[in-house]
């Protein structure tokens, strides 16, 4: 029994208590963590921030480590983390300003300012600590990243840590999660939302996400003009991109084929095109009309398959220089990068880590498969050198000092911010030259998940002690409510914005306000109230330059105010 109390209370002959009960402690906290944030209560979970809790319930007992090796730890989950999340936003950063994204990253910026002014008007009309109101603005946001900067500025200002930022932020973090979707829930009503009607519009590719779309449709062709023509002669008369996957010929209704350039179409015929909706009416205008028809008759003939574009080789290639239809007699119908769809045109250029959905015979897709993704012993194993190397190169930058006007000191990128800006670009760079292939990023997807859950874990130890005599006051009550105002009046100023000034579709805009929050609950709110990919690539275009963002500006505000 004594074995057992010294390995949660430590062992006195050991500096930090030993390894054994530092290790057992951050086990239990993590895992216990990770097991909550799988309770889901329709369809929304407090996910992450169950691990916080349960390192501050562990806290409150006394079951923690020692502050010297606690401060390592957190850092250390830190760096891991914002490094991994600099690593997979990296490839489409700086794609998420065209395309249509940068109205709507300047929407996420409105709503990110209206939270920061409300910071600041709590901050000196309520008298609270800045670094009282970083640990709340963070929670309200949700957003974990800001949080260790927070931490890491304070530490480097003041050259303490501030406990109050980790309670301010397990006070209002919950709220930040329930909040937006209240806030959602408030819009569909103020704004007179008819779903149906929203839906109907999404399909269509309606809005700011017009050029972001895709989607499938059935045309049968009734226009006498291309009656007997081959699909590459007719394609010469619309500069469109579109791409037709499949064909049922008007005497072979029992059987599904692929198309080719040399595929000759004849009135009555059903094709099946992939396209962008922007180009909807002037396909159709040369083709003829849509129908209603179900190809998943032909699934046993046909399949679809989604794959991951691993081989480095092909980097930098188009689809029409893979020439997967003649070697193969198989059809690129769309690739998705970034969690956005494009139409796969012969001259669209591929990347490392694209998804390709690929149509054809079983045997095809497995040739296809085989040239594509990298299935070989050393491409199961991310390259972990670069990885790294970059955080060498991150704890670099994070210390070198940037001279801000106004400021009494210079502003620095910090543990939070360092890493992730090597990690953007060696993302963005990496991908471009041939230099990290689809394996890193997987092996940095598991470090993201390591370092968030070490660094909430420490977080939760360290704010343990003092949490529960806080929460229960009047100060802790009051803490929950400046963070429902950071929370819910910002995203209701951004929903009014977006909806009567940018005209955005409901489901786009709960896309934007979900990824300036870096909020994943809300958007699974918001995907589960439509069959279309809209909230999804609303999120996906602001959510990297919101989480840039959140960590400058949190540094910033405690430097200045």
């Amino acid at each position: 029994m004594d074995l057992f109390s010294k390995l949660f209370v430590g062992f006195p002959e050991f500096w930090g208590g030993g390894v054994a009960h530092s290790v057992l402690i951050v086990s239990l906290v993590m895992a216990f963590g990770l097991l909550l944030g799988k309770i889901k209560i329709r369809h929304v979970s407090l996910g992450l921030a169950w691990v916080l809790l349960v390192g501050i319930l562990f806290g409150h007992f006394g079951l923690s480590l020692e502050g010297n090796l606690l401060h390592f730890l957190k850092e250390l989950g830190l760096i891991i983390f914002v490094f991994a999340i600099g690593l997979e936003v990296g490839p489409g950063f700086f794609a998420s300003f065209r395309r249509g994204g940068l109205a709507l990253n300047g929407l996420m910026v409105l709503v990110m300012a209206v939270s920061i002014v409300i910071a600041l008007l709590i901050h000196y009309i309520g008298n609270e600590p800045m670094t009282t109101m970083a640990g709340v603005f963070s929670g309200a946001v949700t957003n974990t990243p800001a949080l260790g900067a927070a931490q890491q500025a304070t530490t480097d200002v003041f050259h303490i840590d501030a406990p109050k930022i980790a309670m301010g932020y397990a006070v209002t973090y919950p709220m930040g999660v329930i909040g937006v979707i209240i806030a959602f829930v408030i819009l569909r009503y103020a704004l007179r939302i008819n779903l149906a009607k929203e839906e109907h519009e999404a399909l269509r590719g309606l809005g700011r996400t017009e050029r972001l779309s895709v989607r499938h449709i059935t045309i049968e062709v009734s226009n006498n003009m291309i009656d007997g023509k081959m699909l590459s002669e007719i394609r010469q008369f619309v500069k469109r991109e579109f791409v037709i996957t499949r064909i049922i010929f008007k005497d072979e209704e029992e059987e599904c084929h692929l198309v080719s350039g040399q595929t000759i179409l004849h009135k009555g015929d059903k094709l099946m095109v992939v396209i962008a909706p922007k180009d909807e009416d002037a396909v159709k205008a040369l083709f003829g009309h849509t129908v209603d028809f179900d190809w998943s008759v032909f699934d046993n003939e046909i399949l679809v398959k989604r794959m991951n574009l691993s081989d480095r080789k092909l980097n930098g290639k188009t689809v029409g220089q893979l020439d997967v239809l003649e070697r193969f007699n198989a059809r690129i119908s769309k690739v998705t990068r970034n969690g956005v769809d494009h139409v796969a045109s012969e001259q669209m250029v591929l990347q490392t880590g694209d998804v390709l959905t690929v149509v054809g015979s079983k045997n095809a897709l497995t040739h296809v498969e085989s040239e594509i993704t990298l299935r070989n012993h050393h491409a199961s194993y991310g390259d972990l050198v670069p990885i790294f190397i970059g955080i060498a190169m991150g704890c670099v930058l994070a210390h070198l000092p940037l001279i801000v006007p106004g400021l009494p000191q210079p502003v620095k990128f910090g543990l939070a911010g360092g890493p992730m800006i090597v990690a953007i670009l060696m993302g963005y760079f990496g991908t471009k030259y041939h230099k990290l292939n689809t394996s890193t990023f997987t092996s940095g997807n598991m470090l993201r998940e390591i370092g968030i859950t070490m660094f909430l874990a420490c977080v939760g130890l360290q704010a343990g002690k003092d949490f529960v005599s806080t929460v229960i006051t009047s100060e802790g009550l009051i803490w929950a409510g400046y963070g429902v105002a950071i929370t819910m009046i910002p995203i209701l100023v951004g929903g009014i914005v977006g909806r009567y000034v940018m005209h955005l579709n409901y489901f786009t805009l709960m896309g934007v306000l979900s990824g300036g929050n870096t909020n994943p609950p809300a958007l699974a709110y918001a995907n589960e109230l439509t069959s279309t990919d809209e909230p999804s690539i609303g999120y996906t275009m602001v959510y990297p330059l919101a989480m840039i963002l959140r960590i400058i500006i949190i540094q910033i505000l405690i430097m200045a105010v």
